[in-house]
């Protein structure tokens, strides 16, 4: 298993599909980091990114068959990893966004940052990364 871990967010996941650098970053280091990814935020994922592909008027076939490519290289993980983390995930997020505390809650159960672009997270007390500053955590 790879040393370096992050779980990753419904919006990075959605900027992988619907852009290039994030796209890069995960092929790139697909074989050397492991990404999480909590099965509700990839659930979001996928029904966020229909909406939008169809909003700008593109394929979301094609854009839910990128997705699901990428994610050969993710972890699916279940809430049955995460999910006694969720009453402590709830409260650390309350005055933000509660909703989001699958994310927070795999984090904590295992032990490894974000990689988001939620500013809700920030101060969680967990680390949390985005897209233009996680190159540095991956090249640690």
């Amino acid at each position: 298993m790879p040393s370096r871990a992050l779980v990753v967010d419904a919006n990075i996941l959605v900027r992988a599909v619907l852009g290039k650098r994030v796209r890069e970053v995960i092929e790139t280091h697909g074989g050397d980091v492991s990404f999480f990814v909590p099965d509700s935020a990839y659930a979001e994922a996928e029904e966020h990114l229909a909406a939008l592909v169809v909003k700008h008027g593109g394929d979301p076939g094609k854009a839910l068959t990128l997705l699901r490519s990428l994610g050969r290289l993710m972890e699916l993980i279940g809430s049955d990893v995460y999910g006694e983390f969720e009453v402590e995930a709830r409260e650390r997020l309350a005055r933000r966004d509660p909703e989001d505390w699958p994310i927070l809650a795999c984090a904590l159960a295992l032990r490894c940052p974000i990689w988001t672009e939620d500013t809700d997270f920030f101060g969680c007390g967990v680390a949390t990364w985005t897209s233009d500053r996680v190159r540095l955590f991956l090249r640690e």
